[in-house]
């Protein structure tokens, strides 16, 4: 089979191929994993974190891809929820032990085994890849491939960020950064909130106006204030200065939620907080670590219910390091999605 592997870390501003396309064997499945034979496979900023060191592989050489979509094209001999033909999707969480007093409280996403796709076991950045079958989801009929791979971790990591907001219709949310996930949840927000603005802060012209069109009251750039004090903020950003910023835009008692697995290196902007109006009047600071299979199941049934549809750009396979740098540069609107042959 083809496959896009990582076989080094590397700074992708000297290395803009750090993706090799390589042919290997088709993995078997255990007894109870199904083996996918990937059609689409979204790509997302996490895999910028993994190629760069900011949440590295335990092994290499790895292959990436955390949002894969595919038909199910053999079982292992103790599979009993899926068969062959079935069309699935595998997300962020690739395992997690169930028996810790996480996994036991429904918080399968803090297990200290988690284990992530695309990171700690092989992704969807290839034709085939295995996953246990408790672990893969099936796509409602309604999305095609293209469109269910972003729901997978763009949209399912969204959700789980609006529901940590703690919002109320009529309360004003934010949304800093405007890439896969935020417009998801600009769209999930206008159907659960109907009576909330929503307000924009990127730092490029063309997602300004992306947000606008999706229905955002305001869109501004990173350090603009809004014209009103938000209650909620999501951040989706890989930097700590929109960080810093939406707290300025964040209203007294609000949340900023922060939906990224890792910041990249401006922590000088952190020497610009100052507490009286960055951290005063009980505002709260909240971090999304992974996601669960609930919250996957979840956002599916919601994305159906609401006829969600995912803007999406399509590379192929072979094109998966352009998308990466496209991700990288900020050359983004919507989502960024692999397709297979």
């Amino acid at each position: 089979m083809k496959a896009m592997v990582l076989k080094a870390l590397c700074n992708l501003k000297e290395n803009q191929m750090p993706l090799e396309l390589t042919e290997l064997p088709v993995p078997i499945p255990r007894e109870q994993e199904i083996l996918l034979k990937v059609s689409a496979c979204g790509v997302c900023h996490t895999e910028l974190d993994e190629i760069e060191g900011r949440t590295p592989p335990p092994r290499l050489p790895i292959i990436p891809g955390h949002q894969v979509v595919g038909r199910v094209d053999a079982i292992g001999s103790k599979v009993k929820t899926v068969k062959t033909g079935d069309r699935v999707g595998v997300a962020w969480i690739f395992s997690a032990c169930g028996s810790c007093k996480f996994c036991l409280a429904g918080n399968e996403n803090l297990c200290p085994a988690f284990a992530a796709t695309g990171r700690d076991a092989n992704g969807g950045y290839a034709e085939y890849m295995t996953v246990a079958e408790d672990f893969a989801y099936a796509i409602p009929e309604r999305f095609s491939d293209l469109q269910a791979a972003p729901l997978l971790c763009a949209g399912a990591i969204g959700y789980r960020s609006l529901r940590l907001t703690g919002l109320k219709d009529g309360q004003r949310l934010g949304l800093t950064g405007f890439g896969a996930s935020a417009h998801l949840v600009l769209k999930m927000a206008q159907h659960r909130y109907p009576n909330s603005e929503i307000y924009v802060f990127a730092r490029s012209l063309q997602e300004r106006v992306f947000a606008k069109e999706l229905g955002a009251v305001w869109a501004g750039a990173t350090h603009e204030r809004a014209p009103f004090k938000l209650n909620s903020i999501i951040d989706t950003t890989p930097a700590w200065e929109p960080v810093v910023e939406a707290l300025a835009n964040l209203e007294s008692g609000g949340r900023l939620v922060i939906n990224a697995i890792r910041k990249e290196g401006d922590n000088r902007s952190l020497l610009k907080l100052d507490y009286p109006l960055h951290l005063w009047q009980e505002k709260e600071l909240k971090s999304v670590a992974n996601i669960t299979r609930s919250d996957v199941n979840k956002f599916l049934s919601l994305a159906v219910e609401m006829n969600l549809r995912s803007e999406v750009q399509v590379f192929a396979l072979e094109q998966a390091n352009e998308a990466l740098i496209e991700l990288k540069t900020g050359k983004i609107r919507g989502a960024k999605v692999l397709k297979m042959d």
